[in-house]
């Protein structure tokens, strides 16, 4: 088995996900593709790179384009979230280099979620997490983009009575409006030109940590660690993957 292949415990969960195969065209094993594609999200690899035990490149690179466009690289992630506790919610972002090859359509910079700043092009991650850790929710925007406009996003479907957590970035009081109106508590603490009196939980506000944990894990995965791709679409859906992948490991070390 290779370094980054699938257990047998993560495919058993992740096959039954997976489309049928269509009669009468034999087509490359599906675990096999999926191995191949976990090798170029770890790996940070070219997809004309990926070794020939997984199937030709562009097998792999079609296969997991498909999949994307079909949604099932959602569902995978929508099925391993199901069960998390909601009752602590975070959401941060974190800016990503944009690899060269990914920034060749200067005239689209803005549509492809890249933007400039004094690292150069960037694309930002916001995440939602919850109390492990781990995302249930995922967005992207320009590296330059303002943490709070993308709030409405994040925060727009909280289960009730949870506890949400921000950093200073998401001190605005339409924010803490958008989660007291879903019955939830918001831990943010306040910017120093505030003077009305806001108060938070620090001892509940120390568990953010977990949140930029999760971007350090995440960043683990080269290919997210730095954006290769121009499609913003597809750089999603290796975030998505590789969030997956770190659900499927929790549940893998409790089973």
């Amino acid at each position: 088995m290779g370094r980054y292949d699938l257990t047998d415990f993560e495919w058993r969960v992740i096959e039954p996900l997976l489309p049928n195969k269509p009669r009468g065209v034999p087509r490359v094993d599906d675990r096999r593709v999926l191995n191949g594609i976990f090798y170029i999200l770890r790996s940070g690899s070219p997809w004309r790179d990926v070794p020939e035990r997984y199937g030709a490149a562009t097998t792999v690179y079609n296969r997991f384009n498909r999949w994307r466009k079909a949604g099932i690289w959602d569902k995978l992630m929508d099925a391993v979230i199901k069960a998390h506790d909601g009752k602590v919610q975070m959401i941060d972002s974190s800016v990503v280099r944009v690899h060269q090859q990914a920034a060749a359509q200067k005239n689209r910079l803005e549509n492809a979620c890249i933007g400039r700043s004094r690292g150069g092009l960037t694309t930002k991650v916001h995440l939602r997490v919850v109390g492990n850790g781990l995302p249930v929710q995922i967005e992207l925007s320009g590296g330059e983009a303002n943490d709070a406009p993308m709030a409405e996003l994040l925060l727009n479907d909280l289960p009730a009575g949870a506890h949400v957590l921000a950093d200073k970035g998401y001190d605005a009081d339409w924010i803490r409006d958008l989660i007291e109106d879903q019955d939830c508590t918001p831990h943010i603490p306040p910017r120093r030109n505030r003077y009305d009196g806001i108060t938070y939980s620090k001892k509940r506000y120390k568990q953010r940590n977990l949140i930029e944990r999760c971007f350090n894990k995440l960043k683990q995965f080269r290919h997210i660690a730095m954006r290769f791709d121009r499609n913003p679409l597809n750089y999603l859906a290796m975030i998505k993957l590789a969030s997956t992948r770190l659900w499927l490991r929790v549940y893998e070390s409790a089973a």
